[in-house]
């Protein structure tokens, strides 16, 4: 009896260190378990701060970009132009109001515009100056904001063609020539008088205002009556936002008017 109460005490703490071993094995994997997972998390984690900061770094990069080109250019964005030695030198601007003796001591050949008159905006005997064009194809104006450039390739009054006439809407300080020719409506006057002395009244028939990118598309449209067979006459101005980098504004407004005979 002695003997099997030993075997049988034997016997159970034979199980009982089998237990603790198993239990002891089971807790070793749950711990590596734990660990495995863990250092996945860590790393998942780690991997994601990585995605956060890189996005909010490009994040910012594109806004900046975004605001530094937008304050540029307006609504647009444009790369800088590279300054070439072939391109025009920066215009500057004469604000040097034209006095009535000036006026009256301009002279032209007998069949080319003089003076301009726009009642409606206070231009009484605007110089027109003969203008070509610039090197680089663009239509040259006047360095005065006072006078307006007559394309010397356009149409003269009173020969059937279509006169285009330039101007600025001003300098960095004041108010230019055309400043508000995009007020002008429907059958206002626009007045032409020759170097002979002779009057030309056109009446107005269309204003628009075309982007920069467009413009040189409607200029074949500009040098073009909008009434066919009636001699015609088309401004052209400056107007809209700054472009910084294109040394320029945004839009243009053309003016169009039709003799009246």
């Amino acid at each position: 009896i002695q003997t099997m109460k030993t075997n049988n005490k034997k016997g159970g703490m034979k199980n009982s260190n089998q237990k603790a071993k198993e239990t002891k094995e089971s807790q070793d994997q749950t711990s590596k378990l734990q660990l495995g997972f863990s250092k996945k998390l860590i790393e998942k984690i780690i991997i994601a701060l990585i995605i956060i900061i890189l996005a909010i770094f490009f994040g910012k990069v594109a806004i900046w970009e975004y605001n530094y080109y937008n304050e540029k250019e307006g609504s647009s964005r444009e790369a800088a132009k590279n300054v070439l030695e072939t391109e025009e030198p920066e215009e500057v601007l004469d604000e040097t109001e034209v006095t009535e003796e000036q006026r009256a001591e301009y002279y032209v050949a007998a069949d080319r515009p003089r003076y301009l008159t726009i009642e409606k905006l206070g231009i009484v005997n605007a110089r027109i100056l003969e203008m070509g064009l610039k090197s680089n194809g663009e239509l040259d104006t006047p360095r005065n904001i006072f006078d307006v450039g007559w394309y010397n390739a356009s149409g003269k009054p009173g020969q059937g063609g279509t006169l285009l006439i330039d101007g600025h809407n001003g300098g960095p300080n004041i108010v230019g020539v055309f400043k508000y020719i995009n007020q002008l409506a429907q059958d206002d006057i626009i007045k032409v008088e020759r170097g002979d002395g002779a009057v030309f009244n056109y009446k107005v028939v269309e204003n628009r205002e075309i982007p920069l990118s467009e413009a040189d598309n409607y200029m074949a449209t500009a040098l073009t009556t909008p009434v066919p067979g009636k001699e015609s006459i088309t401004l052209i101005s400056c107007i809209g936002e700054w472009s910084q980098v294109q040394g320029t504004y945004l839009s243009r407004q053309f003016t169009r008017a039709v003799l009246v005979e």
